[in-house]
């Protein structure tokens, strides 16, 4: 009897881990259904090579809870099962009906019944989630914002950071007079050599040496600005950056009105018509 009682609390401290975990991991940017498989899959050792797990490896709080889901689910595993075990065990043959077979199996698929029923109850996942969503807010320091997911750091897009030297192709200039807009790069911040720091920089601001400067943008574009250098070759550089972007462009907007047209124009069954100044439908 104490084993079954054991194997069942050992099964709602790993169902509150879990539970735990995956709001710890809402907290931080995952959506609900993708940090409860996370962290599920880290609690029962199940490893799966996706772009999701990739997301959870990359961000250091969820590296965190993952790492602590690994560890507590080996131990659970273990203990369950060893309990598991010691449930069925009987050395007594003339043992009282508490201690028979079918008793212990029949109060552990019980338990194990009201449980499950527990744990996908709506209601109790709403309570649980918010009381969880309040105690790890107010006793951690869990990140609550995915600023790389935010930020949109997936693909061939990220955040860098150059510093600016003397026969650099930015030494000097002003961020107007760059036009790194065009390019598809967005200056973000400056860190000034005299330590002075300037956030969402406008286009009078100059770029010095030994600044340092704060972009977001394709990979690509960014790899190729940090290594552009003053002179003709460096302005022959970003006016082919420039072609390039537009032709990015060129082609997103070609694809978004290939998915979206359709759909505009034959939306219900419709389809609109112009009519002077007025705009009526037809169908």
């Amino acid at each position: 009897m104490i084993a079954i009682f054991t194997l069942l609390v050992i099964v709602i401290l790993s169902l509150l881990v879990v539970r735990i975990a995956t709001v710890a991991l809402t907290l931080t940017g995952l959506s609900r259904e993708l940090a409860r498989f996370q962290a599920r899959s880290a609690f029962t050792g199940s490893g799966f090579t996706t772009n999701e797990s990739e997301r959870v490896v990359d961000h250091p709080v969820r590296r965190r809870v993952i790492m602590l889901l690994m560890l507590v689910g080996n131990a659970g595993l273990i203990t369950a099962v060893s309990t598991l075990i010691l449930s069925f065990v009987t050395t007594d043959d003339q043992a009282g009906l508490t201690d028979q077979f079918w008793f212990r199996v029949l109060l552990l698929a019980i338990g194990l019944m009201t449980l499950w029923l527990v744990a996908h109850s709506q209601w109790v996942d709403r309570r649980m989630s918010q009381v969880i969503a309040w105690a790890l807010s107010r006793w951690t320091d869990l990140e609550i914002r995915d600023y790389a997911a935010l930020l949109h750091l997936s693909g061939d897009y990220a955040v860098a950071e150059m510093a600016i030297q003397r026969d650099d192709w930015m030494a000097g200039c002003e961020l107007s007079e760059l036009k790194l807009v065009d390019e598809g790069i967005l200056a973000l911040a400056i860190q000034k050599a005299n330590g002075g720091f300037l956030g969402a920089p406008r286009g009078n601001y100059r770029l010095d040496v030994d600044d340092t400067v704060i972009f977001y943008g394709p990979r690509s574009a960014l790899a190729e600005l940090d290594n552009r250098k003053a002179g003709t070759q460096g302005n022959w550089r970003h006016h082919v950056a420039v072609e390039k972007q537009v032709q990015v462009k060129s082609k997103e907007e070609q694809q978004l009105a290939a998915a979206t047209g359709d759909d505009v124009r034959e939306r219900d069954g419709k389809t609109p018509h112009l009519d002077g100044n007025a705009v009526r439908t037809v169908g």
